[in-house]
């Protein structure tokens, strides 16, 4: 089994990324079980605006991107909080997904379809499950399932403060929320090997 973990932070490597700090607990999670992890963080890449899955202008780096979630049977969506929102690189993800719902397999299902996904946000003010909401909806949308409590999430509370990874405040709880949403990505993903969604009726 694969999984993919797209980290929308804003910072390009190797800045250190908090977001990739809480989603190593997920990952070493998955690893456990025996998954193959890949990790990618988008601000490394060239990903230009759109709703095709390539733009064909010899710059473009989400068809590498796309071949990796085809690839994989578990995806984690990995996202700070910017003005209580997904940051700008998530949504930018989506709407690059969004040429997943007309793609399909050999069999006429939509090629999100027997996948699972999960979603994990950083941020040292609230927001998080209203970011939550926005990528698993979106997620849906395309195809996936979104198991129950496939998310983690930190944050300080409100106001200005230490970030993720300048605290040990609340790392416990979102350890032990990581770990869940590993077992029931993990465990929602192998039920679908076994009994796959068929394509949509006609």
């Amino acid at each position: 089994m694969r999984a993919l973990v797209l980290n929308c932070t804003l910072k390009a490597s190797p800045e250190p990324s908090n977001t990739e700090k809480l989603a190593r607990v997920v990952v070493d999670a998955l690893r456990e079980r025996g998954v193959e992890v890949t990790e990618l963080r988008l601000a490394d890449l060239v990903i230009p605006p759109g709703v095709v899955t390539d733009l064909e202008d010899g710059t473009d780096q989400w068809p590498t991107v796309h071949a990796r979630l085809l690839e994989s049977q578990i995806l984690v969506v990995a996202t700070p909080t910017w003005v209580g929102r997904p940051s700008s690189l998530a949504q930018r993800m989506l709407e690059r997904m969004d040429a997943m719902i007309s793609e399909t397999d050999d069999e006429g299902r939509p090629v999100a379809y027997n996948r699972v996904a999960g979603v994990l946000v950083t941020g040292n003010e609230d927001g998080a499950h209203h970011v939550i909401s926005e990528i698993a909806g979106g997620l849906g949308d395309i195809g996936y399932t979104v198991p129950g409590q496939a998310w983690t999430y930190w944050n300080r509370g409100p106001g200005p403060g230490p970030s993720y990874g300048e605290t040990d405040e609340g790392h416990e709880w979102s350890a032990k929320t990581g770990r869940a949403m590993a077992a029931n990505l993990h465990a929602v993903a192998h039920a679908l090997a076994v009994t796959p969604i068929g394509p949509p009726p006609q």
